[in-house]
């Protein structure tokens, strides 16, 4: 299981979920399991994690296992009214089935419920070395995958923009453009210009880019992680604080994101929350 768009019935069944993973992953198939990391609109929701729970209880057909692997579990959406699958989730991390595995994987494991970290037992995979990088980057499927993108030719620089973790050369262009809008808001919030404040908010785009807007403010989460933590080593009280409440702004507008507001709208809201914060 992994982040997907919400399906429209919001009572979709497990026979439901079960069609559009299938689909999914045969599309991950078709590109030999080179695949860009979710876009900010996708998630792991309620009715996911119903599948799941529902697929735990069940014998295994042919194997003497089950094992449940779920990606980016960071990206599991909590909705209100949904404490039953939530606490039925929880349940089967603490207990389950004697011929069950249960894998969750995060790049952001500090993003994920305490309930859940509280349920599982922590192992840091590293990134990959500049050896195993190579090796990745010699295969031929690797190789015809890349060059479809707009990525350096030279070795050295891939290894340099990859930085141990090849899924970041997939995603390369997506997350530029994440940075690029981040640095946009941050620098529109802190500059004093009201009329740049409102072009920066006019160009986030309509509800139909919330993936792209969402994908921004996970990047100026970091951005603003980053300068809290320069006025902590430079013992700068307030910038940190102000730093840390700008994190909280952008937690909020996460939030109003991933309801129906436009980002237009949300955008203007933050960035006078951000210049508070960062005044």
């Amino acid at each position: 299981m992994f982040p997907r768009p919400r399906l429209k019935d919001s009572d979709s069944t497990a026979a439901d979920v079960e069609a559009d993973y299938a689909e999914a992953i045969a599309d991950r198939l078709a590109t030999h399991g080179l695949y860009t990391p979710p876009a900010g609109t996708e998630g792991i929701f309620v009715f996911t994690i119903r599948a799941v729970v529902h697929a735990a209880a069940l014998a295994p057909a042919m194997a003497a296992r089950k094992v449940f692997v779920i990606g980016d579990a960071e990206r599991m959406v909590s909705q209100d009214g949904a404490d039953q699958a939530a606490n039925a989730f929880l349940k089967l991390l603490e207990e389950p089935p004697a011929n069950t595995n249960i894998i969750l994987t995060s790049s952001e494991p500090g993003a994920l419920l305490p309930t859940i970290r509280s349920r599982v037992i922590a192992l840091r995979v590293p990134r990959l070395t500049d050896a195993e990088m190579t090796v990745f980057l010699a295969d031929e499927q690797v190789r015809e995958h890349l060059d479809t993108l707009s990525l350096p030719r030279d070795r050295a620089d891939l290894l340099r923009l990859a930085n141990g973790a090849p899924g970041a050369l997939l995603a390369r262009s997506a997350l530029d453009e994440a940075w690029t809008r981040a640095r946009r808001m941050l620098d529109a919030a802190t500059g004093g210009d009201r009329a740049d404040a409102a072009r920066t908010a006019f160009v986030q785009g309509s509800a139909r880019a919330r993936g792209q807007f969402s994908d921004a403010l996970a990047a100026l989460t970091l951005l603003l992680h980053e300068r809290a933590r320069t006025a902590v080593a430079r013992a700068d009280e307030v910038g940190a604080v102000g730093a840390s409440r700008a994190a909280d702004a952008v937690e909020r507008a996460k939030a109003s994101a991933e309801g129906n507001a436009n980002p237009q709208l949300v955008t203007f809201t933050l960035l006078r929350d951000l210049e508070a914060a960062l005044r």
